[in-house]
């Protein structure tokens, strides 16, 4: 089973999407945002809608995906924000372990480096 995901949603502008990944970084909730502007069409109250969006793929550990989905939701400026996540199968085993290294949270990073120098 995958211990990493990917996780997607979109925001609707850059700075949006910039307040959201400077606090799952802040709290270390994701070790990476890409942020990359998209054009959406999609069904809203009835009507196809259009907007020029953010998107945003984030990399985390997947037994983050809860905290991740409710600061995105506490966060965000839409009624119903997408929020996707995939489960990376496979990766190269250093990108994975740096995902694993930047998502423990401060008291994990201080017991690995006070473990370390036993």
């Amino acid at each position: 089973m995958s211990r990493y995901i990917l996780i997607y949603t979109t925001t609707s502008d850059k700075e949006g999407a910039e307040k959201i990944a400077q606090i799952l970084l802040e709290k270390r909730l994701v070790a990476c945002a890409n942020i990359f502007p998209i054009s959406s069409r999609y069904w809203w109250q009835g009507k196809i809608e259009q907007a020029d969006e953010c998107g945003m793929l984030l990399k985390t550990r997947k037994e983050l995906y809860q905290k991740v989905e409710k600061e995105i939701k506490r966060l965000h400026s839409y009624t119903i924000p997408a929020i996707i996540c995939w489960n990376i199968e496979k990766g190269s085993k250093e990108f994975l372990e740096w995902i694993k290294k930047e998502t423990k949270s401060r008291r994990e990073r201080k017991k690995i480096r006070r473990l370390g120098r036993i």
